[in-house]
């Protein structure tokens, strides 16, 4: 089931079903970092009621992907991330992980005379609940592969004991860790959305918190690159997105998987 809708994403939220979505994967509007076709109504009047809505649709168990980064206005960053992180607490929502995505390039706009390149977004990963679906994706190379395991772990009242996996053999590769050193893979001359993220991004989130089947939501749908992931790996996906030129984009991309 792949549904499409084109409008206020506030609006159509509020027709979904409560407990209806297994993941959201998202990238809202960041502060004033993107002008969108120049529209751009954007504040914690859209993304207060936005978290509200996802907290009331998402299934107990289910999981929102919120990637998201902050500008820097005045000389300092707004913190606006922070606070939604907050807000999504307040209705109720546990922040199971702060992950970050590491860029391989600068990408951020503003000047660098008096701060090191922003190469880095926020993926707060939020649960309604305990967390039903984690898949973890185990491709990072040990540097240890084929010896025995040691070690110890510091225990509250200071002292150390053994790991519990003492002596096993260490595989190829372990889970990966919560940074995800991922390239934009997107030039500027072929971009289709001012804010356009990886495809991988998307696929990883979806195998990593979702199962075949599952319903998947982007209420900022963009481009489409949640609903092409969502096709290929054999999810169901609901996406809502405002402008109508991306949602045709989004409609083609999506309509070719």
């Amino acid at each position: 089931m792949i549904k499409l809708l084109n409008g206020d994403c506030l609006e159509k939220l509020k027709k979904l079903d409560d407990n209806s979505i297994d993941l959201t994967v998202t990238s809202p509007p960041y502060d004033n970092l993107r002008t969108y076709n120049n529209k751009l109504d954007w504040g914690d009047h859209i993304w207060e009621p936005c978290i509200e809505n996802l907290y009331r649709i998402t299934k107990k168990g289910g999981v929102v992907v919120w990637v998201v980064g902050d500008a820097t206005i005045n000389g300092s960053e707004t913190g606006t991330s922070f606070k939604q992180a907050l807000y999504f607490k307040k209705v109720g929502f546990n922040l199971h992980d702060t992950m970050i995505w590491e860029k391989q390039t600068f990408t951020a706009t503003g000047a660098l005379k008096t701060r090191y390149a922003q190469v880095f977004e926020y993926m707060f990963i939020f649960s309604k609940g305990k967390i039903k679906t984690f898949n973890p994706i185990k491709d990072r190379k040990n540097k240890s592969y084929g010896k025995k395991k040691h070690g110890t772990v510091r225990q509250k009242d200071g002292t150390v004991k053994e790991i519990s996996s003492k002596g096993k053999l260490i595989k190829e590769f372990g889970q990966r860790f919560n940074v995800w050193d991922m390239n934009t893979e997107v030039s500027n001359n072929k971009r289709l959305h001012p804010a356009q993220f990886p495809e991988q991004l998307a696929n990883d989130h979806i195998i990593s918190w979702s199962n075949e089947g599952d319903i998947v939501l982007d209420p900022f749908m963009g481009s489409g690159t949640t609903g092409m992931a969502c096709k290929k790996l054999g999810r169901n996906f609901i996406g809502i997105e405002l402008d109508e030129e991306y949602f045709k984009i989004a409609e083609k991309r999506i309509d070719k998987i």
